[in-house]
């Protein structure tokens, strides 16, 4: 299978956030597993040159965006066995920063959108699957929808698109991208592209690709709610049949505190030696006050409100109170900075900040904590709480999102779990964990290392995630025709079980007498059209139901020889009951007879005429009714 992953970062090239380690991760997995997989991303400025000098050209095309045109250049390089792709263009990535900050977003990848597109051609890769990630990426399964799908080149070739951050969507004004990407205002309604008066990249993606995935189960069960849906809500529950949540992984050879270079000395969970000399060196290299008795927690994470660092705020000086030291590294926004170094220098020799992003201090960080905290408001899957528990450090998290689905509070009833957490966002619950997880440290040495035990032996690879992904991609790119034959073998194979009961209800007694039952009624209305040719007598069968005077008639019948009667019976044989109906009208005055036809009232006279004898005279005078009082005379004598 040929998978293309399009990305806005990938390590070990470029890196602001986790989106670089998943990329740079699941790649190689997929290769391992016999697939042709190639990765393609911007060819950024502040990609280091150990990395650009070795790649090469490999192609060179104007791309359109609307009215101009730009260059664009195509460069590769092999990496642990994976082709990356390079989308070189100087004004747009040659910038001294990644994101954000010219106020081009649009445009910028807008314009890498269309190049990946593009390059297929050019490098003559035709991938069965396009694997999309985040925002920067959302415009290409809708540009492939919308105006590649008549080329023969572009058909058939499937999209999947992943939510990293459902937060970061990217919506610009609906004029500067139609001015880069050339899409005609049908498109920018609320059914496609449009969103609250903009377009939403971001939305793009959800739309038009052909599968949705997520970095967590529980992450894909909470933007289908307004708290955490960032107003997607909507359009995800309308696709939730598309949505699936694959749980993220990490590169368990780049993190691996048994042969780690950047780490002050190696350890693995049954040898924690090398573990307490990190944490002493750790205090060391940040000016802690060098103490193996004191809990440290560690913070590695950006700097904002996600994070949940603002519960941290709320509590900081009792966060302190519990005798903690606390190592805080990352960048964001001024209020934390300003929050972390206030509180550095209110706690000095207890409390270190750094704000930066340090690849090497963040491993020390890992190895040196004895608890790792993350409080967060909402985390799709986080990988900072898997990494800390590779290297033993004991996590403390809110359940949310990844961090639910790794992280299992310790239950001191039932002895399982491998951390600690807490449900609310509220300060204080936060405090009560965080005081709970010191209690255990101080008082409790053998659950403490078993938890640390628990945690260094846990699977945190990407082998059963890369085979999720693998069904997913064999899904997609499945024919409609081969869904329709399974739905019908399905269908098969369920009337096959279901056979059983069906040739056991005609055993049942009821089943044979129920067409039985109703066979009659559709009888009795042939039966008099069949008589009707044969004598006159018979003109009365199919005038009966209609007659109220049925009853004197069947009298003059008892007055007269019974032959009529007895040549009807062998001519409708299938009406086993008309004789019995007779009998009771015998029986029974002749009321129910006026109530089964009142709409007859002529033969009343024919029958008085025929029981005085003059049958002749009568007969003519019969259409004419003239004999209405001499009925209701009869009616008197019969009284």
């Amino acid at each position: 299978m040929k998978i293309l992953f399009a990305a806005s970062e990938c390590v070990p090239f470029i890196k602001t956030g986790g989106l670089a380690d998943v990329v740079g991760a699941l790649s190689p997995v997929l290769r391992e597993r016999g697939h042709d997989v190639r990765v393609i991303l911007p060819l950024y400025a502040a990609i280091p040159e150990k990395y650009t000098k070795d790649m090469k050209l490999e192609c060179e095309f104007e791309v359109e965006l609307c009215w101009r045109r730009q260059y664009c250049g195509i460069k590769s390089l092999v990496y642990q066995g994976v082709t990356f792709y390079f989308v070189d263009n100087n004004y747009y990535f040659g910038r001294p920063y990644i994101y954000g900050l010219g106020g081009d977003e649009y445009e910028r990848f807008g314009f890498f959108s269309r190049a990946v597109i593009d390059a297929l051609v050019h490098l003559d890769f035709r991938p069965d699957v396009v694997h999309c990630h985040d925002w920067q990426t959302g415009m290409i399964p809708a540009l492939l929808k919308i105006q590649y799908a008549h080329f023969p080149f572009y058909q058939d070739m499937k999209t999947v698109y992943t939510i990293h951050n459902l937060q970061y969507q990217g919506v610009f004004p609906i004029k500067a991208v139609q001015d880069t990407l050339g899409l005609g205002d049908s498109l920018f309604t609320a059914d496609k592209l449009e969103c609250y008066g903009c377009a939403n990249y971001m939305k793009a993606g959800l739309v038009y690709a052909d599968e949705l995935t997520t970095v967590s189960p529980s992450y894909a069960d909470e933007i289908q709610t307004a708290f955490y849906g960032e107003r997607l809500d909507g359009l995800l529950r309308a696709r939730k049949d598309q949505l699936s949540g694959i749980l993220n992984g990490i590169d368990i050879n780049d993190y691996d505190p048994a042969k780690d270079p950047m780490i002050y000395a190696n350890y693995d969970p049954y040898h924690l030696g090398g573990k307490e000399y990190c944490k002493q060196e750790l205090q060391k290299e940040l000016g802690l006050n060098v103490d193996p008795k004191a809990p440290l927690v560690g913070i590695i994470s950006r700097l904002s409100n996600q994070k949940g660092l603002d519960l941290v705020e709320c509590v900081i000086r009792e966060l302190m109170g519990t005798g903690i030291q606390l190592v805080v590294l990352g960048m964001g926004e001024a209020k934390y900075t300003n929050l972390f170094s206030w509180a550095e220098s209110e706690y000095p020799g207890r409390l270190a900040a750094r704000f930066a992003m340090n690849h090497q201090l963040a491993h020390r960080i890992y190895a040196g904590s004895d608890m790792f905290l993350m409080p967060s408001q909402f985390e799709p899957c986080g990988l900072s709480q898997m990494i800390a528990l590779r290297y033993g450090s004991v996590p403390i998290v809110r359940e949310t999102g990844g961090l639910r689905d790794t992280v299992l509070s310790y239950n001191k009833f039932t002895d399982a779990g491998n951390g600690f957490s807490f449900f609310n966002y509220n300060a204080h619950d936060m405090l009560h964990t965080v005081r709970r997880a010191v209690h255990y440290y101080k008082n409790n040495r053998e659950v403490w290392y078993k938890l640390i035990v628990r945690g260094m032996t846990g699977d945190y690879s990407w082998f059963s995630s890369a085979g999720k992904y693998i069904e997913l991609y064999e899904k997609v790119i499945r024919p409609v025709t081969e869904f329709h034959l399974a739905q019908e073998a399905a269908a098969k194979e369920a009337k096959a079980e279901e056979v059983p009961f069906v040739e056991a209800a005609p055993d049942a007694p009821a089943a044979p007498e129920t067409p039985a039952a109703e066979e009659p009624a559709p009888a009795i209305a042939e039966t008099p059209a069949k008589e009707a040719p044969d004598a006159p007598a018979a003109e009365a069968a199919p005038e009966a139901p209609a007659k109220p005077k049925r009853a004197p008639r069947r009298k003059k019948a008892e007055e007269a020889p019974a032959a009529p009667a007895t040549e009807e019976a062998p001519e409708a044989p299938a009406k086993p009951k008309r004789a019995p109906r007779r009998k009771k009208a015998e029986e029974a005055p002749a009321a129910p007879a006026a109530e089964e036809a009142p709409a007859k009232p002529k033969r009343a006279p024919r029958r008085k005429k025929a029981e005085e004898a003059p049958a002749a005279p009568a007969a003519e005078e019969a259409p004419a009714k003239p004999k209405r009082a001499p009925r209701k005379k009869k009616t008197e004598t019969a009284e």
